[in-house]
């Protein structure tokens, strides 16, 4: 076997294996909190900002992984990303919206947290953001 082939078979495995180690990773994992997508909307216009809304429940109130986890989430140049934080075990809404309010406002007590990032990709997370 020639020094070139060698080379180009080391090549390909170290191709191969950084491929093979990123794409077998799930972030959630990384999380002790358990994270369930309920609803997302994003707008439907594409001449605008892209307005991304998540409604997430979660099985415990870690805030600094819930922050994580909505730092995780799609965010568009110019965008607005909002994640809204439910406990899976009290009524959350199943359905998003574009404009505000973004869900009906009763499970607004519900409502553990929100994570936003803004157009200029300034991030905020507020605990009980409706008390």
């Amino acid at each position: 076997m020639s020094l070139n082939r060698k080379i180009l078979v080391v090549a390909v495995l170290v191709v191969g294996l950084i491929i093979w180690t990123t794409l077998s990773k799930n972030p959630l994992d990384q999380f002790s909190t358990e994270f369930v997508e309920v609803a997302f909307h994003m707008n439907e216009n594409n001449t605008g900002p892209v307005r991304r809304v998540y409604l997430v429940t979660v099985s415990d109130t870690l805030w600094s992984e819930m922050r994580e986890y909505g730092d995780l989430q799609l965010h568009a140049k110019m965008g607005n990303t909002k994640v809204f934080f439910f406990s899976g075990s009290k009524p959350y809404p199943v359905s998003a919206e574009g404009n505000s309010p973004h869900f009906n406002p009763i499970y607004n007590p519900n409502c553990l947290g929100l994570y936003e990032k803004n157009a200029s990709g300034l991030v905020s997370f507020r605990k009980y953001p409706f008390q």
